[in-house]
Order: C-alpha cells, then sequence, then structure tokens
C-alpha cells in the first residue's frame, strides 16, 4: 500500500512524498517514492503506479538494476572479440563513446533524443564531418542489435532507427563519401623512383616498388598483399586466395579466389620465395612508407587505397565487363563497382611503360 507523508520546505510550502512500499513474506521487496506539491497529485500517482506494478512481470521489470551503455559496449568488445577479431577504428570508437555522458546512460534510459544529442554534440564541439558521425552510430548500432536478444537488456530497439531518421534529415549523417582520386603516370613515376633510390641505398625494409606496382596492377588493397601465401597460388588458374576479403556483412572469413592480370603475376613471380608469404611486410608500414612518399614528393591527396582505384578502372578502359573485372577485384556487389568507372577513354596507358620491366627485373629486398 501506498503512504503520503507531508514535509514542510524551507520557502515554507508543503511538499508531499509519495512511497510505495511491497511486502513478501515479512520482507520489502520493493519500493519507490516521488514529492509532488499537491496532495491530491501524490495520491493519483499512487494509485496509477500501484496499478502498473500489478501487471505480470512489471515489478520484476522496475526491480531491475539497468546496466549502463558503457558496461554494453565492454560486454560487447568482450564477447564479440572471442567470435571474431574486431577491427581497431570500431574498437576505439565504441571505447571512445562508452567513455561521454551517452555511456553513462543505463539501458532503459536511452531514447532517439540522446542519440541524436550525441550526434549533434559530435559535430559542433568535436567538429567532426557527417560521415563520421555516421561510422559512429553504426558501431553503436551493432552493439545495440544484440543488447536485448542476445542478454536480455532493456533496450528500445527502435531508438536507433529513429535517432538516424531525424540525423539523416538534418544532414548529420551521411555515408562515406566516394573518391574519384586515380594517381597520373608522372605522379607513379615519382613514387617509384623515390622508393627505388630508398632501396639501392638500403634505406627501407620493405620492397615498395614491386608492393605498389602490385596494388595497381591486382587491385588489391594493402591489408590483402600482406596475407597473401604462397600455398594460396593457383597457377594454373593463375590465381590467387586473398583470405578475409573486405565485405560490409562479413569482414573475416570471407577468402575469395581472385584472378591475377598479367603484370600483377608478374611482378608476385618476381618475388624471393623465403618464407610463406609472398609481400611478409606489415599493412600499416605500406601505409606509412606510402603517405611519406607523397609528402616528401608534395603528391596531394593520394592515398594507397587509390591504386585499387585506378587499377579497377584501368581494366574496365581496357573493355572488360563487370563480371571479369569483378573476377579481379572481389566484389560481390556489382551495382558498388559503378564508382570505379571514372574512364580516362579506352585502351591502356601502361602499355609500354618501362617502369613494368625495371620493376620486375630489379633488385629485390630477402625476406623478414
Amino acid at each position: 500500500m501506498g503512504s503520503i507523508t507531508t514535509r514542510k520546505r524551507k520557502d515554507g510550502s508543503a511538499g508531499y512524498t509519495a512511497q510505495i512500499r511491497i511486502m513478501k513474506q515479512g520482507a520489502t521487496v520493493y519500493q519507490e517514492s516521488q514529492t509532488f506539491d499537491r496532495k491530491t497529485t501524490a495520491q493519483a500517482w499512487i494509485k496509477k503506479r500501484e496499478a502498473e506494478l500489478a501487471a505480470p512481470g512489471a515489478l520484476e521489470k522496475a526491480s531491475r538494476k539497468g546496466v549502463t551503455i558503457k558496461s554494453m559496449i565492454e560486454r560487447y568488445l568482450a564477447e564479440y572479440e572471442k567470435i571474431r577479431p574486431l577491427g581497431k577504428t570500431k574498437r576505439a570508437t565504441l571505447t571512445a563513446i562508452g567513455k561521454t555522458p551517452l555511456g553513462a546512460l543505463e539501458d532503459s534510459q536511452l531514447t532517439s533524443q540522446h542519440i541524436v544529442e550525441y550526434a549533434n554534440e559530435r559535430m559542433q564541439k568535436d567538429g567532426v564531418q557527417a560521415q563520421t558521425v555516421g561510422n559512429d552510430l553504426a558501431h553503436l548500432g551493432a552493439v545495440l542489435s544484440v543488447a536485448k536478444p542476445a542478454w536480455g537488456y532493456d533496450v528500445d530497439e527502435t531508438a536507433m532507427a529513429h535517432a538516424r531518421r531525424v540525423l539523416k534529415k538534418m544532414g548529420a549523417v551521411a555515408s562515406s563519401k566516394e573518391r574519384d582520386r586515380r594517381p597520373t603516370l608522372k605522379e607513379l613515376e615519382s613514387i617509384l623512383g623515390y622508393f627505388a633510390d630508398m632501396r639501392d641505398r638500403r634505406r627501407q625494409q620493405t620492397d615498395m616498388v614491386r608492393v605498389v606496382a602490385f596494388a595497381l596492377f591486382s587491385t588489391r588493397r594493402q591489408e590483402e598483399i600482406t596475407r597473401i601465401r604462397w600455398d594460396a597460388i593457383n597457377p594454373e588458374r593463375q590465381a590467387v586466395l586473398i583470405k578475409d576479403m573486405k565485405n560490409p556483412g562479413q569482414k573475416w572469413g570471407n577468402d575469395v579466389w581472385c584472378h591475377v592480370p598479367d603484370e600483377a603475376w608478374a611482378i608476385m613471380m618476381s618475388m624471393p620465395r623465403a618464407g610463406e608469404f609472398v609481400f611478409p611486410y606489415k599493412s600499416r608500414t605500406i601505409g606509412t612508407a606510402f603517405t611519406r612518399a607523397c609528402h616528401f614528393l608534395e603528391i596531394k591527396d593520394l592515398h594507397f587505397h587509390d591504386l585499387r582505384h585506378d587499377g579497377v578502372s584501368r581494366l574496365f578502359e581496357l573493355g572488360w565487363d563487370i563480371p571479369q573485372v569483378a573476377s579481379v577485384s572481389g566484389h560481390r556487389d556489382w551495382n558498388s563497382m559503378r564508382r570505379y568507372t571514372h574512364l580516362r577513354g579506352k585502351g591502356d596507358r601502361y602499355a609500354g611503360w618501362e617502369w613494368i620491366q625495371k620493376i620486375i627485373t630489379g633488385p629485390t629486398i630477402g625476406a623478414r
């Protein structure tokens, strides 16, 4: 039963504290209280709240202790890391979200308004772009999607969808901008010349000359290049098994056989077979070296991944159809390949390019 206690405030007004206490076998199993300015309001609250608590399962729900979004994130990182490795970016993003006011909220408190406020604060105070906000919400959404069905947390499953709908209308979330940057022949020759000079002076441990050219002609990402194994090559098909190929719905365990174009095959075959990997280097080292070279050569806005874009576009310029190009690039969704068709004309601008032979016959850097 509920009770009301009248208390005098410092300003002389009266406050009415309504309290509900539920007993079972002589012990208090649940209690709740709120203070109101009017006694009639306190009485109405008691009547309404007692009716709510009498519903099946309501008492158990009211008695449960909530879990914070931060704790939810920590559990996700701990448990799902055992199932499949999580990317460093996703882990860092979720950890950062857990440290924000959003992370301090309990599961049942989270609403679409809280998510919208978080997104707006990221853009206004942190100065991030809409694409970054979109990535933040995608990672958080992955946690919320399993929180209720897997762990029984009291999460509003519509909160994220409603928040994203509002933010999209506001322009506060967006997909990553598609790049169409392709290196010019002059830029490539400068980069290869830079790395050849570094190699000849024994100032690098990674054969960046071959790596850059292979990335271009094979259309492979830097992470994929470093995972190619000698025992995963099929000479008869001129194909290579790419382990854990990037895919929006399956980042790990997505192993795909890809055709290797002639130029890339020749470069790969010129590598010394001194270990299990064809290119026994670290992906991060490749990216850092390429960025450093572009900075030194004052080549602006060129990323290592742009080599893949150029390689795929080149195949279309050679007259290959979508299935043929996909057999090299590994794309599952042919519609997504439209972004690679920024054609500069027909034919092969690399035909007769003297650097191809230089790369294949040039000195190698011993396997590490």
